[in-house]
């Protein structure tokens, strides 16, 4: 099985290419935190992303540098000949989704400074009733 999922954040703005058969890719750089902290700093992985399609358009278009996202995908090594006739390879993660976490003014939180919106979505739960654990079926 070859699957990965990455949460953090772009280390520039998303770069949009085409190939030469017109199917849009984009490609960019996660800097996701590690678990442990080095000398008092928390270090981090810098994974290289490649997104296909109308998904590319969708990440060049919504993510910028900062922007934190969660990507899951798998795992994918390529080589290609240098201009120096050295032969190199690329370790890349190929994104089959790709999940926004921050809003739109770059915030990584999601609570919405309208109140309008808040109160509609207090109000939607409104109609709900609550349920006691001894009728539950697990």
């Amino acid at each position: 099985m070859n699957k990965v999922i990455l949460i953090g954040n772009l280390t520039k703005d998303p770069e949009l290419s085409t190939t030469n058969s017109g199917i849009n890719y984009c490609r960019f750089t996660l800097a996701v935190p590690k678990r442990f902290v080095n000398n008092g700093d928390r270090d981090a992985e810098f994974i290289n992303i490649v997104v296909w399609r109308v998904q590319a358009d969708n990440c060049h278009k919504y993510l910028k540098k900062g922007s934190k996202a969660c990507i899951v995908g798998s795992l994918q090594t390529r080589s290609y000949d240098a201009q120096d006739g050295t032969k190199r390879y690329v370790t890349e993660v190929v994104a089959e989704e790709v999940e926004f976490l921050s809003t739109k003014n770059g915030d990584s939180n999601y609570s919405n400074s309208s109140s309008d919106s808040t109160s509609s979505s207090s109000n939607s739960s409104d109609g709900l009733e609550p349920i006691e654990d001894d009728s539950l079926p697990f």
